[in-house]
């Protein structure tokens, strides 16, 4: 069905805006530095001698960084804008990433990696927000899946260059990872600009409605879909953030048949398995709700952890990693849908936004800490079948909680 011309487009018919397509630029050549990066991080915090608990605190301080400064990046973002927020933010972590590339030391290596997690929150949350602001109501799974595809192609063809890269040494990914970071603050900074037909729709809505006042914590909290968000968000910080960044790396090497080349594929293998998902999952959430897909792939995540740990050859490992990813694929789009319903169009919500990462940064901090010292006593098994118990417990909230897709049409 097409549009007559000069008619409105229908629900559902509106082009993705030029800027969200932008973003997903910038956001592949973010994440595949970070894909650079994330394999070797942990192999490289131990070569200053240190045991895996402290490697793994190395991929919590950033996260921690994220969880302190959020309320601040909020705020910024409701005073500055996202689009200038965003762009300081990829410069800081581009800064602290070269210099962790020349840190003498576990301790400097921990301070430059926790600097980061103050740019990194900053571009996080204002490109969460951006996605809110410009993504068609009736596609707004579906926008949240492209910006993530942007990512997961990064992670994916990341440790692939790192392994084409694997001689010059653990700190040049450091280097290259910086170099990548400014070259995205660059693209967004020319290229995500309001455009003129934008600019004047802004101001023609400042004079025909009054402006709507930001969304405060306290009145979305009130509402049950965002307090299972938060959970939610939180029990996946936890697993597929923060244990699947810091444990699955250094599991990968431990387990029968693996190599040096396993921790990148490891990790490269979950991102294929939700980019192969992310086409079918953006749609299902626009069409099917959140809910379901919510918790749907909580359980099925949790069920991949517990399979991991139990692993015995490196070929389960690479098969748990896809299913997982696979999993992934239905709860980042759908929480991310879940937000800009209850936020909406109309109204800013940065420290809402906020609010929402840090709860999945609170778990990608405690995640990895928690599970190396599992690691150490006990072993790798409980790690993840401790990480399986978390996932189904963010599920729990969701058999309860309303289903979101739809409410700003039945609220007008």
């Amino acid at each position: 069905m097409t549009t007559p011309p000069g008619a409105a487009p229908a629900p559902g018919d509106e082009p993705m805006p030029r800027e969200i397509w932008v973003l997903v630029v910038a956001s592949f050549i973010v994440a595949m530095g970070y894909g650079l990066v994330a394999p070797v991080l942990p192999t490289y915090a131990r070569s200053f001698g240190v045991g895996v608990t402290a490697a793994t605190v190395v991929v919590s301080a950033f996260a921690l960084m994220r969880l302190v400064f959020a309320p601040v990046g909020g705020g910024l973002v409701g005073r500055l804008g996202p689009r200038i927020v965003y762009v300081a933010g990829l410069v800081i972590v581009a800064l602290s990433t070269g210099a962790s590339a020349f840190a003498g030391d576990y301790w400097q290596l921990l301070v430059f990696r926790g600097l980061g997690g103050i740019g990194s929150t900053m571009f996080t949350i204002s490109a969460a927000s951006l996605v809110i602001a410009l993504a068609p109501v009736a596609k707004r799974g579906r926008a949240s899946a492209l910006f993530g595809s942007g990512f997961l192609l990064g992670n994916v063809f990341g440790p692939v260059l790192g392994a084409a890269l694997s001689g010059l040494g653990l700190r040049a990914p450091f280097v290259i990872y910086g170099v990548g970071l400014l070259v995205a603050a660059a693209v967004v900074a020319v290229f995500v600009r309001p455009s003129r037909a934008e600019r004047e729709a802004a101001k023609a809505r400042v004079v025909a409605e009054p402006a709507q006042p930001p969304m405060r914590v306290a009145e979305a909290m009130r509402d049950p879909a965002y307090r299972a968000s938060l959970v939610s968000g939180f029990v996946h910080g936890w697993a597929n953030l923060g244990v699947r960044m810091a444990i699955v790396p250094l599991f990968a090497l431990t387990v029968a048949g693996s190599g040096q080349w396993s921790p990148g594929v490891a990790l490269a293998s979950y991102a294929i398995g939700t980019l192969v998902a992310l086409r079918w999952t953006g749609s299902a959430i626009d069409r099917v709700g959140r809910r379901p897909l919510l918790l749907g792939g909580l359980v099925v995540s949790a069920v991949t952890s517990v399979l991991m740990g139990l692993s015995p050859h490196v070929v389960m490992v690479l098969g748990m990693s896809v299913l997982g990813g696979l999993s992934a694929a239905a709860i980042q789009p759908a929480q991310q849908a879940v937000l800009a319903d209850v936020v909406g169009r109309e109204r800013s919500g940065g420290s809402v936004v906020a609010r929402s990462q840090m709860a999945m940064d609170a778990g990608t901090i405690l995640g990895p800490i928690v599970s190396g010292l599992l690691v150490d006593e006990l072993g790798y098994a409980w790690a993840f079948g401790l990480a399986g118990v978390m996932l189904l417990a963010g599920a729990m909230p969701w058999r309860t909680a309303p289903e979101t897709l739809g409410r700003e049409s039945r609220e007008t």
